[in-house]
């Protein structure tokens, strides 16, 4: 029989994030919500600012009143408003961030301004139009307002706004539990002694995916055999199955006879893309899996294509794919084939050069690259200066 058409990487993304199974909610403080996602929207609860604010030192005066002079009859200062009302011909010494006083509508920066006693003169050109340099209130947000719809990410700024908009808690996924599984007899632990290969695939992964809201469930290096591959399949309890290594078609490719033996269905096999063409994905029962190759480079490129966007909609994201960026060749590139191309590259002096040898063996000449050029299927043959689609990795 022949094999199945590869896949195109954008069928094989969106089939993907199809296969993520839905996972509880928790309502966390904002203190312990960095990272997550939201799963319902928040709102904020009052506005911002609060009142009408001053955005620089100065004195808070009529904009009618100009050019004075005026009489200076108080002081407001954030978190001390000054009482009163300003009548034609007054002002109210004022800080940045200090409420305006009832009846001043512009703000005399002091630079522009010359105290002789209580009287106030202008020594400057003075604000040209009304409300200058005072911050209207609800400049940035209304009570009601929306603060972040379901699936955006608490990053930091998020967090701020969140905080200043009075929502104290929010609802977000939790945490996604991500099984990691390498396979392979000739595999042995990093540091370990012995002839073996060591493994460094589930170190690169876990860490291409910490900054995520996940837990890891590492189920170590598995032998080359089909029973004990099954039944560490089977026992695992987790939101995210990822092996690597077995997933081609060879005698010792155990990975997806293992997988169908322990319950799991294949929804794709074999992606056209280089590297990482034998990549599979299925689901079994609530869990995803995604099989990568155990060659580190592919299983770098497919993880950064899949299972970091997976596991990132797992955890609630609206938009996990990762995003390309446009680039200037700085040397030219031949003709592409049928698959799309990742090549490891370089940015220098404001151009990206691809490495000179792409062996995916070549763990070196991924760790020197910082972005990988992508290349359409059938791209023509570009020149120096072209643009060109890149994802930054580093």
């Amino acid at each position: 029989m022949a094999p199945s058409p590869l896949l195109p990487i954008d069928a094989a993304q969106a089939r993907l994030l199809a296969l993520a199974p839905a996972i509880p909610a928790e309502t966390l403080p904002l203190a312990a919500a960095a990272g997550r996602y939201l799963r319902a929207p928040a709102t904020a609860r009052r506005t911002q600012p609060a009142a009408d604010l001053s955005a620089m030192d100065g004195y808070a005066i009529r904009f009618a009143d100009l050019p004075g002079p005026w009489q200076v009859i108080g002081e407001s200062a954030a978190g001390r408003d000054f009482a009163g009302t300003v009548a034609p011909g007054e002002a109210v010494r004022i800080f940045t961030g200090a409420a305006m006083p009832g009846g001043a509508d512009t703000v005399l920066v002091q630079e522009e301004a010359r105290r002789d006693g209580a009287t106030l003169h202008l020594a400057g050109e003075g604000p040209t139009r009304r409300a200058r340099n005072v911050r209207a209130r609800g400049l940035d947000f209304h009570e009601g307002d929306s603060l972040g719809e379901t699936g955006a990410a608490l990053t930091p700024a998020r967090l701020a706004l969140l905080a200043t908009g009075g929502v104290g808690e929010v609802s977000v996924s939790r945490r996604v539990r991500v099984a990691l599984a390498a396979t392979g007899d000739e595999l042995i632990e990093p540091g370990s002694a012995g002839a073996g290969l060591p493994e460094s695939n589930r170190l690169m992964l876990r860490a291409m995916l910490a900054d995520l809201p996940i837990e890891i469930v590492d189920l170590g290096i598995l032998p080359d055999r089909l029973d004990v591959l099954t039944r560490a399949f089977a026992d695992v309890a987790a939101d995210l199955l990822v092996t690597t290594g077995g997933a081609s078609v060879g005698d010792h490719d155990l990975v997806r006879p293992a997988l169908e033996a322990a319950g799991a269905v294949i929804d794709f096999w074999r992606i056209a893309l280089r590297p990482g063409k034998p990549m599979m994905a299925g689901r079994r029962g609530d869990c995803a899996v995604v099989g990568l190759p155990g060659n580190p480079v592919s299983a770098f490129v497919t993880g950064l294509l899949f299972v970091r966007p997976l596991a990132a909609r797992i955890a609630g994201a609206r938009d996990p794919l990762p995003r390309a960026t446009l680039a200037t060749l700085g040397e030219a590139l031949p003709a592409n084939g049928e698959r799309t191309d990742y090549i490891r590259a370089e940015q220098r002096d404001g151009r990206v050069y691809a490495a000179a040898i792409q062996d995916s063996s070549m763990l070196a000449t991924l760790a020197r690259a910082t972005c990988l050029i992508v290349r359409a299927p059938h791209a023509p043959a570009a020149a120096a200066g072209d643009m060109a689609e890149i994802l930054v990795i580093a």
